[in-house]
């Protein structure tokens, strides 16, 4: 067991660090003060680099820090502030009237660039403005998941084989196959929906969005993980028969190209989506009301597996991803996947109270704020390292990688540490 005072001192430096620089980074940066709506574009340095492309997910993300850093606790008022300017920015600029749903890109006026109908989008579009109701009681957070909801359903769900489809155009029809995603489905999309409903129901307490909730998270465990090793498949066809996953021609990331260029293997799973699924579904477990023991096994096998092979012991932090059945042969490491390393692995210590999983913890803390963290630039984390920890992609922020994850792992990982110290 980690002494108690360890745990205490950790957790000491979480909020101070949370409190004193990883926020301020963002509340002190990212405001556009002539337009509205956030800016998100910032070199290694933390200086802005001039972009002014406004995507959707950088602003609904944006939402999603300020309301509930608001939520939490923090910011003294401010970040409930930037919410309701951000909210007011997405609202007045990113909704398709004529065909329901949000679009994709737009400039820095509002004026919309990319019409594309993103399943990730719209799953973000729930959550962010449901936590910014919670956070602020604003009833237009509440009205704009319930829009959302709706237009998901009518729009996005799969009538015929269950789910949700991934990629489709301005008026919802589903894009082509191929690199356009409009035959694919993906683990990402329906985590992220699962989250979305969680929040939800939290909101609002009623029984659909239960038996929603419910639903998606019998179907990612039913068909979306794999039996040998219980990790997720990454992509699939549009009745679920695992894929090789691609990059999508629509981006929402700066993920590394394929090896060969074209997929990924078929064995290979995400390390950090895997984990993020887990502690997203104890969470989910615990807003249904049910024991988290309803789902240890399906969590202890991800938590295991991460323990055993994503985790680099040698040189510290989690890789991006690697086969189900073997140690991985990426070395690199992304950002996220270390915030949700962070969140997970406290969750399984918590839970099986085992010391390899504080040992994981552990591990990616110290590569997190030995190699992650530009204190010097304010406090925001490198985009991807290198095994060894050496900048390969040195953006502290910029149209996908926001504040989300970094900020959602310090506010959840102190939450946990305040329970074990």
């Amino acid at each position: 067991m980690p002494d108690p005072q360890h745990i205490t001192d950790i957790l000491r430096h979480l909020e101070s660090y949370l409190s004193e620089s990883l926020l301020p980074f963002w509340i002190q940066r990212s405001v556009d003060t002539e337009i509205g709506g956030f800016l998100t574009y910032f070199d290694r340095n933390g200086k802005a680099t001039g972009e002014t492309d406004k995507t959707f997910l950088m602003q609904i993300r944006m939402l999603y820090t300020m309301a509930s850093a608001h939520r939490a606790g923090y910011g003294g008022g401010k970040c409930a502030e930037l919410a309701k300017m951000g909210a007011e920015f997405i609202l007045d600029h990113y909704w398709d009237e004529a065909h329901e749903g949000w679009n994709w890109i737009a400039d820095r006026h509002g004026r919309v660039t990319q019409r594309a109908k993103i399943g990730y989008g719209q799953c973000f579009a729930i959550y962010a403005f449901s936590e910014y109701h919670m956070a602020t009681g604003d009833v237009r957070g509440r009205e704009a998941a319930e829009r959302t909801y709706a237009a998901i359903c009518k729009h996005m769900a799969d009538t015929r084989y269950g789910g949700y489809l991934e990629i489709m155009q301005e008026d919802w029809q589903p894009e082509r196959p191929g690199k356009y995603g409009g035959d694919r489905k993906s683990m990402d999309v329906h985590m992220h929906m699962m989250e979305a409903l969680t929040n939800m129901l939290e909101m609002t307490g009623q029984h659909t969005y239960r038996r929603r909730l419910q639903e998606v998270v019998d179907l990612i465990i039913v068909r979306m993980l794999r039996p040998e090793s219980g990790t997720g498949y990454i992509q699939f066809t549009l009745d679920f028969e695992p894929l090789p996953a691609i990059l999508f021609q629509v981006e929402w990331g700066r993920d590394a190209v394929p090896e060969d260029g074209l997929a990924r293997p078929l064995a290979y799973t995400s390390y950090g989506h895997n984990v993020e699924f887990a502690w997203l579904l104890l969470h989910a477990a615990d807003v249904l009301g049910q024991p988290r023991e309803t789902y240890a096994e399906v969590v202890r096998r991800i938590f295991d597996h991460t323990a055993a092979y994503g985790i680099d012991y040698d040189y510290g932090g989690v890789y991006v991803e690697g086969p189900w059945d073997g140690p991985t042969t990426i070395h690199e490491k992304q950002f996220w996947q270390q915030a949700e390393m962070l969140v997970g692995m406290l969750d399984a210590y918590g839970m099986f109270s085992q010391e390899r999983y504080w040992g994981a913890f552990e591990n990616v803390y110290r590569f997190v704020f030995d190699k992650y963290v530009n204190m010097a630039a304010g406090g925001e984390w490198y985009e991807r390292l290198d095994r060894q920890g050496n900048p390969i992609d040195d953006a502290l922020g910029h149209a996908w990688k926001i504040s989300y994850h970094t900020v959602r792992s310090m506010i959840q990982s102190i939450k946990r540490l305040q329970l074990l110290a």
